[in-house]
């Protein structure tokens, strides 16, 4: 029997809701990201990129004199016996660095003149999540919602990203049914911060609407454990409000209209907008971390592109 498309999953025809198939192709598109973040991995455990360690590892890096102390196990005796000097083997051990992907779908991510934040959100942090994956790294996420949360412990597989990329649809669809928000981005980054294991990538997805003190005093905690990058979606309409009328505008739960005519709270509007943006590149250059900007109204891979891309040599003239 065929299926209707009345009867099929509403993923692939609400505009609302993040699209799983959309979000598991990102896989292809993830492959171009291969200067994806490397950083200095501090996990004890084998993993796919390389350490300053130095023994018995997976990779042959060179051979030296023997010193005392070296592990007899890694003696070149072809080399010993040819040069009549004990040589030992020296490995650059790999190890581990886990990504840990942070996901805002709270509820004033539902908002976006063209598409949503949350749709955003959510086809960033599969793209991430895919880039990772490709890139040999154990891949991990939180998801937070209005009123609650769910992990997805890192691992290195594809059906971790699968489990990841389910839980971004489930709380993309429960955005339909509006709830009062009770995390705040302070609460989302300290429980980031529990989560996430020294030398950890870590990648906060959100609009940073409510971006505050207590939020930098998180920041700081959480730079400890890893490398931060924070990506910043924002809609056209924050920047600036639409021509000057009346709007009618709803929060999911109350309707009202909105004067954009209003000159002081055109200016008030793109204050706000502004002084959050500086504030959260500021704190970025503090901490050194990456600041990537995503507006909605744009494809989200060109900035992921420019940002963690092949590297092209320019061309001599």
């Amino acid at each position: 029997m065929t299926e209707s498309p009345d009867n099929k999953n509403l993923d692939n025809y609400h505009p609302a809701i993040a699209n799983l198939s959309e979000m598991v192709k990102l896989r292809y598109a993830a492959r171009e990201l291969t200067s994806f973040p490397r950083v200095q991995a501090r996990q004890m455990m084998a993993g796919g990129h390389r350490s300053r360690f130095r023994g018995r590892g997976m990779d042959f890096d060179e051979v030296r004199i023997y010193q005392p102390g070296d592990d007899v196990r890694s003696i070149d005796w072809r080399v010993t016996a040819k040069t009549q000097t004990p040589h030992t083997k020296i490995f650059r051990e790999e190890r581990e660095r886990p990504v840990l992907v942070v996901s805002d779908l709270r509820s004033p991510m539902f908002f976006g003149s063209q598409r949503l934040k949350s749709v955003v959100a959510c086809e960033i942090s599969a793209a991430l999540a895919w880039a990772g994956l490709n890139a040999n790294d154990r891949v991990g996420g939180l998801v937070f919602g209005a009123q609650h949360q769910v992990e997805v412990k890192s691992r290195r597989s594809h059906h971790a990203v699968l489990q990841f990329i389910h839980e971004l649809q489930d709380f993309s669809q429960q955005l339909l049914e509006p709830a009062p928000d009770q995390l705040s981005l302070a609460h989302i980054l300290e429980e980031a911060r529990r989560f996430a294991l020294p030398g950890t990538t870590i990648f906060v997805v959100s609009d940073f609407h409510d971006f505050d003190q207590d939020c930098e005093r998180q920041l700081f905690e959480l730079a400890r454990h890893g490398n931060l990058y924070f990506c910043h979606i924002f809609d056209s309409i924050e920047i600036e409000l639409p021509e000057p009328a009346l709007y009618a505008v709803s929060d999911g739960e109350q309707q009202r209209l909105l004067d954009t005519g209003n000159k002081n709270l055109r200016q008030e509007f793109a204050n706000a907008f502004a002084a959050r943006s500086q504030r959260l590149q500021k704190i970025s250059q503090q901490l050194s971390a990456g600041l990537l900007p995503f507006n909605t109204a744009e494809p989200i891979m060109p900035v992921l592109a420019q940002a963690y891309g092949k590297r092209r040599k320019g061309r001599r003239s």
